[in-house]
């Protein structure tokens, strides 16, 4: 019974971040992106000189890295619970594989590109190209974390579900 209550207390911490983590996102993705590529190469020099305090890059990995480790212990935590552990666990694939992997190994380079590098390495059709590229990749990772934050708030219910039907069940005894 203790252990169900802590695992419910970590899937919905973990729940919480990867939806605050969702939202953050799609916050970016409508406020922040029209403004950074509206004018490439332009905007990318505006975007760069704007997030020179603070930006995307300082809250997104420790929020990612947050999310996984609550993840994993989400997952640790509900391995005995078959119906839920498969819900956490698809959604700590499709955190690890089409957020984090994907991210790393596509936008990390096209950021590098995009706002290390700019103009003074690349011609203003290639930071064009890599933007369009960046965009249309987006919405894959924008996906992604829906998903992730879908799977972990289904796996949550069905947490919460079996300990309300294990109290029920003692209560009758």
């Amino acid at each position: 019974m203790r252990r169900r209550r802590i695992a419910v207390v970590v899937t919905a911490a973990y729940t919480w971040v990867a939806m605050v983590a969702f939202g953050g996102i799609a916050v970016e993705t409508v406020v922040i992106y029209p403004n950074v590529f509206h004018d490439v190469p332009r905007s990318l020099t505006g975007a760069t000189d704007f997030f020179s305090v603070t930006g995307p890059a300082d809250l997104f990995p420790p929020l990612g890295a947050a999310t996984v480790v609550a993840a994993v212990a989400s997952t640790a935590l509900t391995w005995p619970d078959r119906g839920v552990r498969l819900w956490l666990g698809a959604s700590l694939l499709t955190l690890v594989v089409g957020e984090f992997l994907f991210s790393v190994l596509y936008f990390w380079p096209r950021n590098e590109i995009m706002f290390d590098e700019g103009t003074a390495v690349h011609s203003a059709e290639v930071l064009r190209r890599t933007v369009a590229e960046f965009e249309t990749g987006h919405w894959g990772r924008l996906a992604m974390s829906d998903v992730t934050a879908t799977l972990a708030f289904t796996g949550l219910l069905r947490l919460y579900r079996a300990r309300v039907a294990e109290d029920i069940g003692r209560e009758r005894r």
